[in-house]
């Protein structure tokens, strides 16, 4: 039974709302129906109700996309110079109920929804306007701004960062006395390292004879070493990632350290390859470490000569080796104190970086500023940067194993540089056994003084460096400036100048090395010899790192990789080429190797833009 009419609006019994306007005048401004009495409306307040809810999704829809929404509306402004409203089922769904009393429905004044008086053209009260499109492009353009710039302004709190450029405890602002004292410490830790590894050549032939086996045998002491070169960098470069540079630096320097006392002592050849082995997979810590150390504190422009002064000790260490190695040698000390002698410097110089030399590793730094900063006040949500990074196995597995060779297979900037590279590292670790057959067996000089012609080259070595540091200062600075960041071709005429200077020397050696003909012209060959490798060397390994920076650990890792083989490969049939071919036709083709790999900066030069723009691990700029 139908309820009794209240204000002609009746509920029956099942549930349907009807109006009666019979004897009763409707409300101003209310709905009013043309048709017969008792007419039905629970399908009008249903059919509101329902467009009252797609309003209020189409205004969320708005609010989180308004810029497709004006984009839109600034289409339609293009085809029409007007957009008017019209009586609609938006217009009559903007009518709301509001109740008159417990049971009484009442009709309100039309409502504008909260985004409308936005849209293109539609003014609140539904009145026709002109779309300004210039205007509308500005404040979306204003809005996108002010967007961006909120968002970069919203900085996590707890995040500690430098404070500011001139923050102190930035490496970058270091004093350049402190800069230099650390890189001298380096490059004396790297000096040490490089020493070892050619030291023991000198102990070729009397070992050979004590432990009776034949040289060639011996000479795996120089090779297995140079060969823990390829072996320690994928170990000590993620340490230095993940632990900063000091810890691992100075954990497999002094491993190495300890490493040439068992060699002094040895009373088998086993203990003696073993121990060289060890000795420099954990004295390659500094090979792999000192570099990206030198980065944490050094300018680009001051950077190229601190690289080039460390550059010097890594190639001054192997060719003074032989030169004290060989006085040591015949002297009434034995073979033995060749590796006393590197023991003791090894403690030496890192008992002395241990004590000056200072973590610079950024996010380490930083890590550590925040573990004080939250014991300090107790605020446990302060953290670094480097806290959210979380590193696996596997990225490094994949940064220092994998990646390296899928580069070399790829990239040929890295491939040819690295093949170049790696010949000129395998002639030098060569050059520890085609020394003493020129100088010793056919000119017949003693071992001490038949190692004194290797330091021709280490004054080639030197002079290099001074070309590398001249190039620096000035044209390599221009240019920078003038683009405003590092080019990396500008690396290369330095190493093109390396690449007519080392086959040059190569032949100046083979073809002046006839006893007959003064010792002075073959010692002074050193000089440009030393000049090539030093250029070749280290602007190649610079240009590497420019080509790929992002991906420079791995490009590095490849090329430490292959040029180590090749140093630990070439002394083991050095003997036999150069008894078998003679000094002239051996020396000369090693030249020949060299020259033909000469194209390879000039190439890069031209071209080396263009190739970094086709590949997928180079940035391009």
């Amino acid at each position: 039974m139908a309820d009794q009419p209240r204000n002609g609006i009746t509920k029956t019994a099942s549930g349907r709302t009807t109006y009666n306007p019979d004897g009763i005048a409707p409300p101003q401004n209310s709905f009013q129906s043309p048709r017969a009495n008792d007419r039905d409306i629970t399908p009008i307040i249903a059919d509101l109700e329902k467009d009252d809810r797609s309003i209020a999704d189409d205004n969320d829809s708005l609010a989180e996309d308004e810029d497709k929404d004006k984009d839109k509306e600034l289409m339609r402004s293009t085809s029409s110079s007007t957009i008017a409203t019209t009586p609609s089922a938006r217009s009559r769904a903007n009518h709301i109920i509001t109740p008159a009393g417990d049971d009484e429905l009442a009709l309100s004044h039309p409502r504008t929804p909260p985004h409308q008086h936005r849209q293109s053209g539609v003014t609140p009260l539904g009145v026709t306007a002109v779309v300004d499109e210039e205007e509308i492009s500005r404040e979306r353009d204003l809005e996108k701004q002010e967007s961006i710039k909120s968002k970069s302004e919203q900085k996590d709190p707890y995040l500690v960062e430098w404070d500011g450029p001139d923050d102190p405890g930035n490496p970058m602002n270091w004093p350049r006395w402190k800069k230099w004292m650390i890189t001298i410490v380096f490059g004396s830790m790297t000096l040490c390292v490089t020493f070892a590894s050619s030291v023991f050549s000198t102990a070729t032939i009397p070992t050979s004879i004590k432990f009776g086996v034949s040289t060639e045998v011996m000479t795996l002491g120089t090779s297995l070493f140079v060969l823990g070169f390829a072996i320690g960098p994928p170990i000590f470069g993620p340490m230095s990632e993940l632990y900063g540079r000091k810890i691992p630096l100075f954990i497999g320097f002094f491993s190495f350290a300890i490493f040439q006392i068992p060699v002094a002592v040895a009373q088998n050849l086993q203990t003696i390859m073993i121990c060289r082995f060890f000795g420099g997979v954990f004295g390659s810590a500094p090979l792999a470490i000192v570099a990206g150390a030198l980065t944490d504190f050094w300018e680009p422009v001051d950077r190229g000569i601190a690289v080039a002064v460390f550059a010097a000790a890594t190639f001054i260490g192997p060719v003074a080796g032989p030169v004290a190695g060989g006085f040591v040698t015949q002297s009434y000390l034995g073979w033995r104190w060749t590796e006393y002698l590197t023991a003791i410097m090894a403690f030496s110089f890192g008992l002395l970086g241990f004590l000056v030399v200072p973590e610079s590793y950024h996010p380490t730094l930083l890590q550590r500023r925040a573990k004080k900063l939250r014991h300090a006040t107790r605020n446990w949500a302060i953290h670094a940067k480097a806290d959210e990074t979380q590193v696996d196995l596997k990225s490094i597995a994949n940064k220092y194993l994998v990646r390296p060779f899928i580069m070399l297979a790829l990239e040929p900037i890295l491939l040819l540089v690295t093949l170049y590279i790696a010949l000129i590292y395998g002639i030098i670790y060569l050059f520890f056994e085609a020394y003493p057959i020129a100088f010793q067996e056919h000119r017949h000089w003693s071992a001490g003084v038949g190692a004194l012609p290797f330091i021709g080259i280490a004054l080639g070595v030197l002079t290099g460096c001074g070309v590398i540091v001249w190039t620096s200062k000035t044209r390599f600075a221009r240019k920078m400036k003038k683009h405003g960041r590092v080019v990396p071709e500008e690396r290369l005429p330095p190493m093109i100048l390396g690449g007519f200077l080392f086959p040059a020397g190569m032949f100046w050696f083979a073809w002046t090395s006839d006893p007959g003909i003064s010792w002075v012209p073959q010692v002074i060959s050193g000089v440009p010899i030393g000049m090539g490798i030093m250029l070749i060397f280290l602007q190649g390994l610079n240009y590497i790192i420019d080509c790929y920076l992002m991906n420079a650990n791995s490009a590095v890792a490849a090329n430490t990789f292959i040029r180590s083989f090749f140093g630990a490969g070439f002394p083991m049939f050095a003997a036999q080429m150069f008894h078998n071919l003679g000094v002239p036709w051996a020396a000369s083709l090693l030249g020949f190797l060299t020259a033909a790999l000469f194209p390879v900066p000039i190439l890069f030069y031209f071209y080396g833009a263009r190739i970094r723009k086709m590949s997928r691990y180079s940035p391009t700029f």
